[in-house]
């Protein structure tokens, strides 16, 4: 059986606060609320994140978000008033910027991404 959909889910611990956060982070309002304590962002065609509010898990979860050109994205954050972290060389041409959310949840943005390496 194929999966359609992958739902990335990102405890927080205040949902007003964290909503505002990433609506600045994405650029845009959620995509659906459809629960008091829910809302996601639809970030590719079939790729979602889901922030939730949990406040005993909040703060520990990681997510990466691979975009073409992390140049321009650290500038588009910045843009927005949000504080990425330098943009740090790993390994084989990949490139890194982590930010963290109000809570303490690190979203990191790789630059050179591919399938294989």
């Amino acid at each position: 059986m194929p999966i359609d959909h992958v739902l990335a889910v990102i405890p927080v611990s205040d949902l007003a606060v964290s909503a505002e956060w990433y609506e600045r982070l994405f650029g845009t309002a959620p995509t659906n609320r459809p629960m008091p304590n829910l809302a996601e962002w639809r970030l590719t065609e079939t790729g979602w994140l889901q922030v939730f509010v949990d406040g005993e898990r909040a703060g520990r979860s990681f997510f990466n978000l691979a975009v073409s050109d992390l140049d321009a994205q650290v500038d588009v954050l910045r843009g927005r008033g949000l504080t990425p972290g330098p943009i740090e060389e790993a390994t084989k041409g990949v490139r890194l910027s982590a930010i963290e959310d109000p809570d303490g949840n690190t979203l990191t943005f790789v630059g050179g991404f591919r399938v294989d390496y």
